[in-house]
């Protein structure tokens, strides 16, 4: 149940571009890091190349593109390996998306305890247990 917050900037503009995105970063979260697409957000958002700098130059000057991609994931669900493959796919995915990326792109999976971060009012720890447990899983509130 990753949130996925992606920023980019480039000269690329057609329409579909933000929902070529978002499927992207879906399946790269789900084959890469096995995460379930009916529970993960992804939030896309464009600056202007004009705007973002990089090596103290703008995008738009060195015509380039770049891309700050921010994902939250559950603490120890991932290898060192596939949080590896994911950045490595990312950073090829966008290039290809977006056309050649600044070496300044930037990939961070942040990892969240279990107890600190859940969906839907319950926390991803209460889910665990629930699961082990064979029952329905409740919030404190309940």
């Amino acid at each position: 149940m990753p949130l996925i917050t992606v920023q980019y900037a480039s000269s690329r503009k057609t329409p579909a571009l933000k929902s070529e995105i978002a499927a992207a970063v879906s399946e790269l979260s789900s084959s890469v890091l096995h995460k379930d697409p009916k529970v993960t957000a992804i939030i896309v958002q464009q600056a202007d190349a004009a705007d973002w700098f990089a090596g103290g130059r703008s995008l738009a000057e060195q015509n380039l593109a770049s891309v700050w991609l921010d994902i939250h994931i559950t603490d120890g669900t991932n290898t060192k390996d596939e949080k590896a493959d994911f950045v490595a796919a990312t950073f090829k995915r966008f290039g290809e998306l977006l056309g050649e990326l600044h070496n300044e792109s930037y990939v961070h999976v942040h990892e969240v305890r279990a107890d600190a971060y859940g969906f839907g009012g319950l926390t991803q720890e209460r889910r665990y247990i629930a699961g082990k447990l064979d029952v329905a899983p409740r919030s404190a509130a309940a």
